[in-house]
Parts: structure tokens; sequence; C-alpha cells
């Protein structure tokens, strides 16, 4: 794998002639002979006079600060001075409102200089809280490779975090592993690729590309909050009154609309996020930063394509919404959940996996969460993981849609002990849409001519539209109390 210098990295990334460099010369005054010639040498080997150079530029047109780390400077080993360079580089970007773009590589602490540059990544760590309790973003590009102390500080503490193809990332470095406990680390376990499958990163992508995903995220997170305009109100049509189980069943068909093509059809921007970052992704999510006309977002869908009868929706999937939800909250950007779930697991790996108090926990969250919220609901809204994306400023739902404590097969089997009264069930609870609406549950109902499965880009048009609507005006009004937001269901 040809690795780019910091100075290639910045060429490659960043708008032509528009670095300024943040730094100054480091220290060197303390240091024994012996380290002092060593950092010597690796200056005129790496071209650079230490591990990471910091500085603001442009990308795409939009002024960023930059951390880039170099790792042909002692194996980009972060020392007392590194380190000083990286937390001014941090607190610059803060005290001058700029989104911090982080390009670390490094195998960590520099074991030169030992417990003293260690103890640093305490103030790193530090100085990234503080720049996200600012409500700035802090992106993560993970190059190869990126170990040790810079991987458990400045390397995992990003709002979006994307890494090399086939770079090594992790803690402990093999090498150390091998000399500690005499034997190899397990291949695949260190790479870009595996923690993406397990839900720590968000994406593997190569350099040439990262200017672009880099742009679409800021683009959403940096989208201004005061001075938007109001968007037209599409209006509401008229809806029939369809029989409930004729809307439950229109619900299930399996060619009907979800979030992918909802996103395809409706979104201007999308920018897909992956998992908890925690080491864990459910398929049954999707969550995105997205765009509906100039209307940013935190996206939050429950995807119909992701849960089987193998596979429905776990414990997993609620923690990596709540994921989104803090996103939501320290960036000030709306949150859109989406609803459209054949229910949650029911399994005893979901009950050992908290699946009651994720419940719990996401409502709690939405209902209390400092940041304008909007619910969809999509299509099927089956029990506790439907109800845990419901709380919202304002809920919308497609003509079709509905919720219910149970499926209506599962009440029927309660009441009836059998299969048979599901229609009459569904009816006897008022699921529907339409009655959500005439309780005040609903806000808006975006019409099915006759059903979105039979217009999908249509249909999904029409709800974008709604969603653009209805975003700006939470966008301008701004959080909902915790009062006016459950006032709905007394």
């Amino acid at each position: 794998m040809t690795r780019l210098s910091a100075r290639d990295l910045i060429a490659l990334v960043l708008d032509e002639g528009s670095w300024e460099s943040w730094d100054s010369p480091p220290d060197r005054s303390n240091h024994p002979d012996e380290y002092a010639a060593e950092l010597a040498a690796a200056a005129a080997k790496s071209g650079v006079d230490e591990s990471v150079l910091t500085g603001s530029a442009r990308l795409r047109g939009r002024r960023i600060g930059v951390l880039v780390g170099e790792f042909g400077f002692l194996a980009g080993s972060i020392g007392r001075a590194a380190a000083d360079r990286v937390v001014a580089g941090i607190e610059r970007a803060t005290r001058e409102g700029l989104p911090l773009v982080a390009a670390p590589v490094s195998g960590g602490t520099r074991m030169q200089e030992g417990t003293p540059a260690f103890v640093q990544m305490v103030r790193i760590s530090a100085a990234i809280a503080a720049h996200r309790k600012a409500g700035l973003p802090y992106l993560v590009y993970l190059r190869n490779p990126t170990t040790g102390g810079v991987m458990a500080s400045w390397g995992s503490l990003g709002h979006v975090t994307v890494a090399e193809p086939g770079a090594l990332v992790g803690f402990l470095g093999p090498r150390v592993y091998s000399a500690l406990y005499g034997r190899d680390f397990p291949a695949d376990v260190q790479t870009a690729e595996n923690l993406y499958s397990h839900g720590i990163i968000d994406a593997v992508v190569p350099p040439e590309e990262i200017a672009g995903i880099l742009e679409r995220a800021l683009t959403i997170l940096m989208a201004p909050r005061d001075g938007v305009a109001p968007v037209a109100d599409p209006g509401q049509e008229s809806v029939p009154d369809v029989d409930t189980w004729d809307c439950v069943t229109r619900s299930r068909r399996p060619d009907r609309p979800g979030v992918r093509r909802l996103l395809r059809y409706a979104a201007s921007d999308v920018v897909p996020l992956n998992g908890t970052g925690q080491g864990e992704a459910d398929p049954g999510l999707l969550i995105a930063l997205a765009r509906f006309g100039n209307a940013p977002c935190v996206f939050l869908g429950q995807d119909r394509r992701g849960q089987t009868t193998d596979h429905p929706m776990g414990p997993e999937a609620l923690r990596e919404a709540r994921r989104g939800m803090r996103l939501a909250s320290e960036l000030g950007l709306p949150l859109v959940t989406v609803i459209d779930t054949q229910g949650a697991a029911l399994s005893a790996d979901a009950e050992n996996g908290g699946l009651a108090g994720e419940i719990a926990r996401s409502l709690a969250d939405l209902v209390t969460l400092e940041a304008p919220t909007l619910c969809l609901m999509l299509g099927e809204g089956n029990g506790g993981g439907a109800l845990a994306f419901l709380p919202a400023d304002r809920v919308v739902a497609a003509q079709h849609a509905w919720l219910s404590p149970l499926p209506p097969e599962g009440a029927s089997a309660i009441v009836h002990r059998d299969l048979d009264h599901a229609p009459e069930m569904a009816r006897a609870q008022k699921v529907r849409a339409i009655d959500l609406y005439k309780r005040g549950i609903v806000d808006r109902i975006v019409a099915e001519k006759p059903d979105a499965a039979d217009e999908p880009e249509e249909f999904c048009r029409r709800v974008g539209a709604v969603l653009e609507h209805e975003l700006a005006a939470l966008v301008i009004a701004g959080p909902g109390r915790v009062s006016a937001r459950t006032r709905r269901y007394v």
C-alpha cells in the first residue's frame, strides 16, 4: 500500500494554494542529545518538523481546520511537542468556529518520551470534547496505520469517521502483541474493512474520494440554522376512509417503497453512516446525514429491506439510533425518524441485549432531545420497536401506515386464542394513520394514490416535499418542549 505523506494528502484533498499553516517550530532545548539527534534525523528524512501538521485550508471553497499526521516522522508518534501542536490546532479551530478534519496516521505514543507523552492523550481528548460541545463538526479519516493512543483518543472521537482501504486500525499494534504473547495477532481484525463490518467506522474510502465525502457531510452539518426561509406548504389532500385491514395488507406489500427509495427520490444530499461506533450495527436501521431541499437532518430510518424473519430489528438498531440522536443534539440538527418495522426481535439474544431497556431509553431520549424532531410513519408500525421512534415535535404519516402494540395477529392470539380475528382486532385497536390523525397523535397524512407501491417515485417525492416543509419550519422554531411533545398522547 502506498502511503501518502501529510503534504501529499493536503495537495490531494484540499483546494490548491489554500493551506495556511498554524504551526511554529517545536522547542527541542530540553531533549537529551541522542533523542535530539533522532528528531533531527526524522525531520531531515520526512521534510517536516513534527509528526503532525495543523492549519486551515479550503475544501471545495469552505474554510476548515485540519490536523494531518506524518508517518515519516518517527512513525507518526505523539510526543509532548506534537500533542501541544494538536491541542493548539483544535483550540484555534474552536475559537474560529471552524469544522475540524483530522487525518491521523500513527503508531501511537512516542516511546522515547514515555508516560509524559502518553498522558497528553487526555489533553487532546478534552480539546476535542470542547470543540464538539461548541456544536462544531469533527470529522476523521483514519490512515494506515492508526494505532495505540492516537486511535484511543483523537482517532475515535469523530462525528463521522471513515478509513483508508486496507488500513491497519486498532488499539494494540500487532508487533507489540507478538512480542508480548509469543504469537501473531489474528489476521483481518485490525483492518478498516473489519471495523466497518462491526459498526465502528462509517465507511472505507480511498484518499482520492475523501474530498467528496467531506464536502457532502459538511454541506449538511454546516447548513445555516439562522435566517432559514420557510418552505411553501405542499398542502394536505383528502384521503378516503380505507378499511383498516386493507391498510395493514397494503403496508406489507414487498414492493412498497421504504427508506432507501425515499432517500433516492426525495433527498438532495445523503451521507450514510454506519453502526453505533462501539462495535454494533443492525441492517434493520439506516442512519445517515441528509438534506431535503435545503433542510438538513440526521436521518434514522427503519429499513424494511434489512429486516427479515431470521434477523428482525434488534437492540443494536436502537443503540445505533441513539447515536443518531446524540449527533442531532450535539450539532443542533433536526432529527428525522422513520417507522417501518414488522416488530422488534423476540429472541433470547434480544432479551440478553437489553431490548426493553433500549426501547425505554430511546423514548426518553427522543422526548427530551435538545433538537427539533420529526417522525414519519411510513409503513408497518409493530410494537415497542416502532413506538421507540414515535415521540417528536411533528408526526407525518403515509395514508396506509399504522401503529399497534402487537401485530394484529398477535393481538388476536391473546384475545381470541386464534389468528382469525386479526382484521377485527386491527379495527378495534384504531391503528390506522387516519385514526391517529383524529386523535391528534399524527399531524399530517400524505396521500397514496391509491397505494405507494403502485407509484413509488411520485409518492416518495410527495413525502419529500412534506419533510422539506416541516423541517424548515422546525429549524425556524427550534426544539419543542417535553410537555408539548407528550401532550398529544393525553
